[in-house]
């Protein structure tokens, strides 16, 4: 097969997941996709990306399979202490007290749920400084995916010992069941809301939000479709809201105009009123 063959037998597989499966591959980086694809391909033994796709017509369970490789999952909790911390104080310190406990948070590319849950745990620290517990139930986290999977086990929130190696055990003892798997306590899970979201295609779930937090995900994307999102955020954050992005990602585009860089090292963003 020449290379002209391989580049139109990719085109018509991408084509052919979008309108199967409705997932829009079109702004995801060539790179990233042919190679998540490719694993696939190894697993079943296609050799072209035309055998892929005949054996996606005779295999529809692949489809699943193939969707969850294309997605990123990897994550813990309390990832990246010193980036929690940052965000915790000021940030959402600083709207916590003003707003009595009323955030609304948008998680967006949730993953298997450590992210939004461990955001949670964070207002909830709030919630416990500020000697005002019934204020926590006044939050809301929006974790949204488009990864089946993904949100299965958001929605299961059931978590192994080893997914906690970065949360102080103080945390963890205070906030999630003592035995493995470990699940978040009613007051935790209680303030987050699980959706099924495509960054790609579909506006913000309910905007306006405080905080969004969406890191190591947009880094996938080519660049058009990065500034789309970048203005979708800024669209959805209300006046001095915070953008929480990946420590390898930077905003550009017309949304820096909307959006001040706080925190060059955790890359903390805030909307200009």
């Amino acid at each position: 097969m020449t290379a002209e063959q391989d580049e139109q037998a990719f085109r018509a597989l991408l084509e052919k997941i979008s309108r199967v499966r409705g997932v829009c591959c079109g702004g995801y980086k060539d790179k990233c996709l042919r190679r998540r694809i490719a694993v696939r391909m190894r697993a079943r033994g296609a050799h072209t990306f035309r055998d892929y796709s005949t054996l996606l017509d005779t295999d529809q369970r692949e489809y699943d399979a193939l969707l969850d490789a294309l997605t990123i999952n990897v994550t813990k909790f309390w990832r990246n202490a010193d980036t929690w911390k940052a965000l915790a104080e000021p940030y959402l310190a600083e709207r916590w007290a003003a707003r009595q406990g009323r955030l609304n948070v948008w998680s967006a590319g949730c993953a298997s749920g450590e992210e939004p849950y461990t955001i949670a745990v964070v207002l909830a620290e709030a919630a416990r400084a500020a000697r005002q517990p019934d204020w926590l139930a006044r939050a809301h986290i929006d974790a949204t995916d488009i990864d089946r999977e993904s949100l299965e086990r958001t929605r299961t929130a059931r978590y192994p010992t080893t997914a906690f190696d970065e949360m102080p055990p103080a945390l963890k003892t205070r906030y999630f069941t003592p035995v493995a798997p470990h699940e978040p306590l009613p007051a935790i899970r209680g303030i987050v809301t699980i959706t099924k979201h495509d960054l790609l295609r579909q506006k913000a779930p309910h905007p306006p939000y405080d905080v969004i937090v969406c890191r190591n995900v947009v880094i996938y994307f080519d660049r058009p479709t990065q500034e789309r999102l970048f203005a979708l955020f800024a669209d959805a954050l209300v006046p001095d809201g915070v953008l929480l992005l990946g420590k390898v990602e930077t905003l550009f585009g017309p949304a820096r105009d909307r959006l001040k860089l706080e925190d060059p090292r955790e890359r903390i963003y805030r909307r200009v009123a």
